[in-house]
């Protein structure tokens, strides 16, 4: 079942647009995807097995498609492995893979399907661009061989790519990226030697792609924005949320809006691997999102969006993230600190007393500051601020500073930094910032039941301060300045030595 959130309104507004060759905007679309998984994974299949799976994934993404381009989309993304799923072993992925040649060849395999041997996927997803009249972002597996004189080849004498492509509207393939910062589960992959910096021009804007876990990164998420100045970028994902830090639409949305482009991200959609939440992100606010923890349902979402939102009025200016909360006499208090653990990290929390105060916890060269008011203390929830400065080390390696403001699961201190879902507390008036290291600081706020805080109701300063400003009373589940430290990475995101236990 396919559902589209869409206003009409903004669909005729697409389709004046094109009728007049107006390429100030575009109409972007995203489709999370419930994919349909194999039976087996453990053992290969018949390639004409794996094709039959494939197929049944295309034939629902094909429906969202077709939807998209009626509705005026210009591009579609769909997620990470979304045409076969994700849990195989080195052997048994091999017959879903393809060869998928440099986009320098100039090939549309809709006009030319055996030009690069037997493509059949390929074929279909050139098809699916060129009869739709639409960009479409797919990701699925690359092989590619190498032999003895290659000292990194494999023992079987192929690599394997996670890889993602991208046909334009006549069906041509203008892109190839494969993943460079493989999340540790993904053992049926190789890493690529090099990290790919792949951009392309388009009528609508310059985009640059990437996939899943790779938005941690320097390389390739942050030099593909800040060096190659692309106005766009193309994210499919598996994202299973990790609450309370790493759900993936507050995560994603403030990436787009620390980094200054629009991110257009299609997640796969599956409630018991807690797999949800795609959204199309301005720079300057969330356009639309999808999250869902209760249906099986696919959902595909588009919005408008500026081509080249750097030329824009409402272009957010730069941060200083070390500005203000440094001018801050640290708050002093009587009570004790105390440590707890957010995915696998251990925080220094202090807890949040009375309903209005100043707080500062601090850990390494990290001091967050909190000033805020609540509408009430309860008794039956209880708040903490939390700090975190070091690296992380469960699967993958990357180093972060974390200022947080979040409830606790229970009364018991011992829970905060386990997940929640809803929250009654409610704060009128607060203010976070932190001594960061860095310029990458990524600002979330989520609310009671998983929701984003609307725009209206906070701002960013431009000296490093997240503050409300509507007076609006929020129920507040979490508040995170989430900062990368990408100087202190070791060489790739993805070689971590830890492991979920």
């Amino acid at each position: 079942m396919i559902i589209s959130h869409f206003p009409k309104c903004v669909a005729v507004f697409a389709l004046l647009a094109l009728s007049v060759g107006a390429l100030d905007t575009f109409i972007a679309a995203v489709y999370e995807h419930a994919v349909i998984l194999p039976n087996r994974t453990e053992t290969p299949v018949s390639k004409e097995e794996a094709l039959l799976l494939m197929n049944k994934n295309i034939d629902v993404l094909e429906k969202a498609v077709k939807l998209a381009a009626k509705q005026g989309a210009h591009i579609i993304v769909t997620p990470e492995d979304g045409i076969y799923g994700w849990v195989f072993t080195r052997e048994s992925i091999y017959p879903y893979l393809e060869d998928i040649p440099d986009p320098g060849v100039n090939w549309i395999p809709c006009r030319d399907p055996w030009r690069f041997g037997n493509t059949p996927v390929q074929q279909r997803l050139s098809c699916l661009a060129k009869d739709n009249s639409i960009y479409v972002v797919a990701n699925i597996g690359d092989k590619k061989p190498c032999n003895a004189s290659d000292c990194q080849c494999p023992p079987d004498g192929r690599y394997q790519y996670n890889t993602d492509v991208v046909f334009d509207s006549q069906g041509k393939l203008v892109a190839r990226y494969h993943k460079y910062n493989l999340f540790a589960p993904e053992i049926q992959f190789d890493f690529p030697k090099d990290s790919e910096l792949v951009t392309f021009d388009t009528p609508f804007g310059k985009f640059g792609i990437f996939t899943c876990f790779d938005i941690f990164s320097h390389d390739p998420a942050v030099v593909v924005v800040d060096e190659f100045q692309v106005d766009s970028i193309l994210y499919p994902t598996a994202w299973y949320n990790t609450l309370p830090l790493l759900s993936a639409v507050p995560f994603h949305s403030a990436w787009a809006k620390a980094m200054g482009v629009n991110l257009l991200a299609a997640n796969t959609h599956n409630t018991s691997m807690h797999m949800t939440g795609s959204g199309i992100y301005a720079p300057e606010a969330v356009k639309v999102y999808h999250y869902d923890m209760e249906t099986e349902s696919g959902q595909l979402l588009l919005s408008e969006l500026k081509s080249r939102p750097r030329r824009e009025p409402t272009y957010p200016a730069a941060v200083d993230w070390h500005a203000y909360a440094s001018s801050v006499k640290p708050f002093s208090s009587e009570q004790s600190d105390f440590l707890g653990m957010i995915y696998f990290d251990e925080f220094t929390f202090t807890e949040l007393e009375r309903n209005t105060g100043n707080y500062t916890v601090c850990q390494k060269d990290l001091c967050c500051h909190l000033t805020y008011k609540m509408s009430e203390k309860r008794t039956d929830e209880v708040y903490a601020l939390g700090a975190f400065d070091g690296l992380h080390t469960v699967e993958g390696q990357y180093y972060l500073q974390i200022c947080t403001l979040l409830k606790c699961q229970t009364t018991d201190l011992e829970t905060c930094g386990e997940p929640v879902g809803s929250a009654f507390t409610k704060f009128e008036d607060f203010s976070l910032s932190g001594t960061f290291g860095t310029r990458y600081v990524f600002p979330q706020i989520i609310l009671s039941g998983s929701q984003l805080a609307p725009e209206r109701h906070y701002e960013i300063s431009r000296d490093g301060c997240l503050r409300s400003r509507s007076g609006a009373p929020l129920p507040v589940l979490v508040m995170a300045l989430y900062g990368r430290v990408f100087e202190k990475d070791p060489p790739r995101l993805g070689q971590g030595s830890g492991k979920f236990q």
